[in-house]
């Protein structure tokens, strides 16, 4: 790659690996998105429930962030109470095999980094 090609990286906000990161790479999006993807439809209290360290206020906000992204389609039924479903999109499972392959990787990792982490910080 030519050193020219490389300056898309160093703009933060036009960098294309920064920008989808920085959004799907927080505490709860990629999170949400996993069980979207294993579940296909979930209702809000579905995924407070499943997440249960997740505040409903933080939920709602990922919830948010991932739909204004398009990564995740959120459905309203005109009934009383309200019922709201979450699913994939398009785009949201056109991202799902590279998000499964960075949990492999992560899983098949996180012994060594975790003993690379200790050696680190014992030297």
């Amino acid at each position: 790659m030519e050193a020219g090609n490389l300056k898309i990286y160093a703009d933060v906000e036009n960098c294309p690996v920064r920008n989808v990161l920085d959004r799907i790479g927080d505490k709860w999006s990629m999170l949400v998105l996993l069980l979207l993807n294993q579940e296909e439809v979930l209702r809000f209290n579905e995924l407070h429930k499943i997440i249960e360290s997740i505040s409903q206020k933080m939920l709602s906000t990922t919830l948010k962030s991932l739909e204004a992204d398009g990564l995740i389609e959120r459905k309203v039924y005109a009934v009383i109470p309200p019922k709201v479903e979450y699913r994939l999109t398009d785009r949201g499972q056109s991202l799902m095999p590279h998000v499964l392959s960075l949990v492999d990787w992560a899983n098949s990792n996180l012994g060594a980094i975790k003993e690379s982490r200790l050696q680190g910080l014992a030297s």
